[in-house]
């Protein structure tokens, strides 16, 4: 069964800083990792297609495969976990989320689809934009 981790986006506001930030410390031969304090037990579930989910502004909005999950240790000696991502950032329908801490696990059932990935396969769909200020007053 796959899973995936849902995780804040803390001081980024829209997708495109997401983009941004990540090519910025992406390493030179093109890893790109997030690092957590703490290990997923639930390791070999994630990696069977998981994805991380991206909460931006209290909204899922995107999401990145995850490719390894690799030890690490900080300058300290404190052990830490390596997210390996996928450099490919998707867009995804934008899905209300409460704040929380570290990262959750997410439902294979309960993460939202893909942009454009709805009923009419993207055509005449509202800007996602629209779709997340809409969301936030309640109105969808």
């Amino acid at each position: 069964m796959t899973l995936h981790l849902i995780k804040l986006c803390v001081g980024i506001a829209q997708f495109e800083e997401l983009v941004a930030w990540q090519q910025h410390r992406q390493r030179k031969d093109g890893v790109l990792q997030h690092i957590t304090s703490m290990t997923p037990r639930r390791g070999d579930e994630l990696l069977k297609g998981g994805s991380i989910y991206w909460v931006i502004k209290g909204h899922i909005q995107a999401r990145q495969k995850l490719l390894e999950l690799r030890p690490v240790t900080d300058a300290e000696g404190i052990a830490h976990c390596a997210l390996i991502l996928d450099p490919k950032l998707v867009r995804t329908q934008p899905h209300p989320r409460r704040p929380f801490q570290g990262w959750r696990y997410l439902k294979a059932e309960d993460a939202p689809r893909d942009a454009g990935k709805g009923k009419s396969g993207g055509k005449n769909e509202m800007p996602l934009e629209m779709r997340a200020e809409l969301m936030a007053l309640g109105l969808l």
